[in-house]
């Protein structure tokens, strides 16, 4: 049986140490999301990525913006 898909939305990273500060940082401040593995369709990046959903984007990357935490590329997909 094949997995549904979800529209995510998906922050990549250039440093394997940018990917575990956001999550830290995320899980402090009971942030929406998790890290996964970057997915296929994006060929940049540490091979980390962190996943939410599409109504959880604004508050996630106005958040991340204010405290200074990088990342390298936001995505629109279905996972």
């Amino acid at each position: 049986m094949a997995r549904l898909r979800k529209p995510a939305i998906v922050l990549s990273f250039t440093k394997t140490t940018d990917a575990m500060a956001v999550e830290k940082y995320c899980m402090a401040h009971n942030l929406p999301g998790r890290l996964i593995p970057i997915p296929r369709e994006i060929t940049a990046g540490c091979g980390l990525a962190w996943k939410a959903a599409p109504e959880d984007e604004e508050l996630l990357v106005s958040s991340l913006k204010e405290d200074g935490l990088p990342w390298s590329g936001l995505y629109h997909m279905e996972l």
